[in-house]
């Protein structure tokens, strides 16, 4: 696959992705937290905030691998 389109197909996963979580989370947080104190959305938050950069991650590494290299195999 040509490197171009690599990170073009990344790009856009990678923006769904943000899309998506963040709604995703907003929408458990509005829904589970809503009797909570402060320290529940404070831990929920920051480790919400964390979370999504274990696909993108993954996303990102796909998209810059060596193309030669996954060819020699």
């Amino acid at each position: 696959m040509p490197v171009r389109l690599k990170k073009l197909i990344g790009t856009v996963l990678l923006v769904l992705l943000v899309i998506v979580y963040s709604m995703v989370a907003t929408l458990i947080a509005v829904a589970q937290l809503a009797e909570s104190g402060p320290l529940v959305h404070f831990i929920y938050f920051a480790l919400g905030g964390l979370v999504w950069i274990l696909p993108a991650m993954l996303i990102i590494k796909w998209m810059v691998k060596d193309p030669k290299a996954t060819q020699r195999r």
